[in-house]
């Protein structure tokens, strides 16, 4: 039912997973890092650049893609660190990465997270061709409670506005397990953070597709029992009837952690990694510099 899958959106991966077990199976030297970067003054306001080994980093003339990924955790957990092993699986796909940290519920709540979302991206913006990257072909990502703020990001000009940030600093959006039309006042943990909005229409994604959205690929688990596929099938529904780019997939006998957990070394779900991959680089299709050995 509607009512039970949106129960907790967001949980918390270090909650459901063994993360340092799985962080310590990530192969050494896979990647480059750089570390506790800062994008605003507040101390988590911090993020870290996974980049691919020098010997897959091609030409200066060719940047590379960039993804920003958004991790979740009911906004009102998780940290930037935990997420190594989605850092070194898009470093290995030829993708700058970018995982940010954001402030949580209670020191803040909704849209504060979500401007800090936006503050990173304009980081993005101005400073990742320094790391390989290229600014002019970025890419929002995110699992569960972030892929609610990437999707803000993505279809909101209001939730850009702080930041200063157009809306075609975005090229494509990639969504794994989002919750996009939820009631966040239908349960307990999420009243805590979008309880106090005079509308809560504000806070739910699906509101602001219209025809201009970036190309979004969705992706849910027909198993997933804590953020319902309805979610992502409803937002195909929206981007459909506004005629804006997209693509929705469903992967049985997944459930929610196990849709970001299948894009790790130790877990790979080589199906999953190519839909991501493929339509990542087919933003780009036109562009030969997005077109490098994976692994």
């Amino acid at each position: 039912m509607r009512t039970a899958a949106a129960a907790g959106a967001g949980l918390a991966l270090s909650g459901c997973a063994p993360i340092d077990l799985l962080n310590a199976l990530v192969p050494g030297g896979s990647y480059g890092l750089t570390t506790d970067v800062a994008y605003g003054e507040a101390s988590r306001q911090r993020l870290d650049i996974y980049t691919p080994p020098p010997a897959e980093a091609g030409p200066a003339q060719g940047r590379r893609i960039v993804v920003v990924f958004f991790y979740g955790g009911s906004w009102q957990g998780g940290a930037r660190g935990d997420y190594r092993f989605i850092g070194e699986a898009l470093a290995g796909q030829g993708f700058v990465t970018v995982i940010p940290d954001y402030r949580l519920h209670p020191e803040v709540r909704f849209p504060e997270f979500v401007h800090d979302a936006a503050r990173a991206i304009a980081w993005v913006r101005r400073n990742i061709a320094a790391h390989g990257g290229d600014p002019l072909r970025v890419v929002v990502m995110g699992h569960s409670a972030g892929a609610h703020i990437a999707a803000m990001v993505a279809l909101d000009p209001a939730a850009r506005a702080p930041a200063g940030l157009d809306a075609d600093a975005i090229k494509g959006f990639v969504g794994l397990a989002g919750p996009y039309s939820f009631d966040p006042l239908e349960f307990r943990s999420t009243r805590r953070v979008f309880g106090h909005l005079a509308d809560v229409q504000a806070a739910r994604p699906i509101n602001f597709v219209t025809a201009a959205a970036p190309p979004m690929l969705l992706l849910h688990g027909g198993d997933d029992s804590t953020v319902g596929p309805y979610n992502s099938a409803d937002m195909a529904a929206a981007l459909a009837r506004a005629g804006a780019p997209h693509v929705h997939k469903v992967y049985p006998d997944m459930a929610h952690i196990g849709i970001v957990l299948g894009l790790s070394s130790p877990f790979r779900n080589a199906v999953l990694m190519a839909d991501v991959n493929g339509f990542v680089r087919g933003l780009f299709a036109d562009d030969a510099a997005a077109t490098v050995s994976v692994r």
